[in-house]
């Protein structure tokens, strides 16, 4: 399994912009009482999601690089995964770089090396045309699944229907 980047809001500033006014520009409401089905549908699966946490609607181009890099060390699943958990759960701020080495380093990355690569601007022309040419074939959304290359599934999707997704992928 790979994590290829997609940005949700790509126009964001490098630093984000405020949860609560990200929010109300895209709904129109001023609280995030919208994700209460999904936070219901978490914790039916041991999340504990607390988008009320959350303050910071993050520019995740850094986000994207750290589990690109973290690839190239083995560790991308554990960065995406600890990230998520970051995020959803946590209310992290993803566009800090401090926040982003701790969360890898809590997934086995060195912590400073980790922060001097995110100083850096290595990977960022890598993950904004990767970005790209998701949107060039058709990907308007997360979750998105590609399987063998030759499958491709857009949102959450019951698990008999990923199965079927990945039985045809292979026959392919």
């Amino acid at each position: 399994m790979r994590w290829l980047p997609f940005q949700l809001n790509p126009g964001l500033p490098p630093e984000g912009i405020s949860r609560a006014d990200y929010i109300f520009r895209k709904f129109g409401e001023r609280d995030s009482a919208r994700y209460n089905r999904v936070a219901g549908v978490g914790k039916g699966v041991g999340l504990d999601m607390a988008f009320d946490k959350i303050q910071v609607q993050p520019n995740t181009v850094n986000a994207h690089r750290l589990i690109h890099h973290a690839g190239t060390l083995g560790k991308q699943d554990a960065v995406a995964e600890a990230l998520f958990r970051g995020y959803f759960c946590e209310g992290a701020n993803l566009t800090d770089i401090a926040v982003l080495a701790d969360y890898a380093a809590q997934a086995g990355l060195d912590r400073a090396a980790t922060e001097a690569f995110l100083q850096g601007d290595e990977g960022i022309d890598l993950i904004r045309s990767a970005d790209a040419e998701a949107r060039q074939v058709g990907i308007e959304g997360v979750p998105f699944f590609i399987f063998n290359r030759t499958v491709g599934l857009s949102g959450a999707q019951d698990p008999e229907v990923l199965l079927q997704a990945m039985q045809q992928a292979r026959a392919a």
